[in-house]
């Protein structure tokens, strides 16, 4: 995908500028509440009226005020999902399905359902489905329409935790099997790392920093966001493998594998992904050995950032995955950790929380 944005829009507090290009396939979006990201995805479906500038979207021009040119909402091919998921109340699952669907493409829709598990589902009524079943079914009306982008609008936000861990793999699976580019809102750091290539952060409706996640989702963000986000995560993906009679590792890349809790439902070569909270990990400075933690992982800790309320935040390279590992301020004045030195990270196998 390539999105290029060059955007103003007046809004109550402030007007909402944007001048950013994006190439990833998943892109998020991020900034405290208020900061212009609903609004940005609006202007991206033409839902707000007033903007000014100029939207391209792989070629297609969807806004360009200079020539006159702003499409329609419903010629731009945008796949919106609001927090809200506003289904019709009065149409079944599978009717809310199918209402969005392009004539002609019902295959479309087979392949929403088949994606996002909905069979069992298709025949209820919003007011009888959860929010995370309601989540689900909106996600895939989006995928009926056949987008040429995803806007996802915080779709977790209004999710308990339970529900969250339901849903986000699901939305692994639509970045991964459906190929449908994606810009997600979301105030979660480690959503966003997992879900995401490309990060924008926002500001009181200015671009803070654009570019890959991997350099976005750092210091900047985590400062921006400290007020709002909750617990911050490391969530990992990779494939199951059971080297041992009860013993499952997520083998996250050739160098790196973790001892997660099995799941027996799911086969040897299984894709899977596992959250592990960054106040969960201990670290050491020196080799661990006669601890209960099955993951003793060596790496190198290459950053060192304000995580607020009296803690660091260190980001540890362990075989070339970022983790991130919540630490006091006294422990890191006591062990003297700083970016360079090398460390050890015990990892329990139970504070592997499975999400896909």
């Amino acid at each position: 995908m390539s999105l290029e944005l060059s955007v103003r829009l007046p809004l109550a507090r402030f007007t909402l500028e944007v001048d950013a290009r994006l190439e990833g396939a998943s892109v998020a979006v991020l900034g405290r509440s208020g900061s212009g990201k609903t609004s940005l995805l609006e202007v991206l479906a033409g839902l707000r009226r007033g903007a000014r500038g100029r939207v391209v979207v792989d070629g297609r021009v969807l806004l360009d005020s200079a020539a006159r040119v702003e499409m329609p909402p419903e010629a731009r091919r945008m796949g919106y999902v609001p927090q809200d998921a506003l289904l019709f109340p009065h149409l079944t699952a599978e009717e809310n399905v199918r209402y969005g669907a392009r004539t002609g493409r019902s295959s479309r829709v087979d392949e929403a359902v088949a994606l996002l598990e909905l069979g069992p589902l298709l025949h209820r009524y919003p007011a009888t489905l959860s929010g995370g079943e309601k989540q689900r079914v909106a996600l895939a009306r989006a995928l009926a329409t056949d987008p040429a982008l995803l806007l996802l609008d915080e779709p977790l936000a209004a999710l308990d935790v339970t529900l969250k861990e339901r849903v986000l793999p699901y939305l692994l699976r639509v970045r991964d099997e459906a190929r449908v580019p994606m810009l997600y809102v979301t105030h979660q750091l480690g959503e966003a790392r997992v879900l995401a290539k490309e990060a924008l952060l926002l500001e009181d409706g200015r671009v803070r920093a654009v570019g890959l996640a991997s350099q976005v989702l750092g210091a900047s963000a985590r400062g921006l966001l400290a007020s709002e986000a909750e617990g911050e995560e490391n969530i990992l993906e990779g494939v199951l493998e059971r080297p041992e009679p009860g013993g499952t590792r997520l083998r996250v890349t050739e160098a790196l594998a973790l001892w997660v809790p099995d799941a027996p439902e799911l086969a040897d070569g299984a894709r899977a992904a596992y959250a592990v909270p960054a106040g969960d990990i201990l670290l050491s400075m020196g080799p661990l050995s006669g601890v209960s933690a099955r993951n003793v992982l060596a790496g190198t800790v290459v950053g060192l950032e304000d995580a607020g309320m009296g803690e660091q935040a260190a980001t540890v390279d362990v075989s070339g995955v970022r983790w991130v590992v919540r630490l006091t301020g006294t422990s890191v004045r006591e062990l003297a950790v700083v970016p360079g030195v090398r460390v050890h990270l015990a990892v329990k196998t139970a504070a592997c929380r499975r999400l896909r």
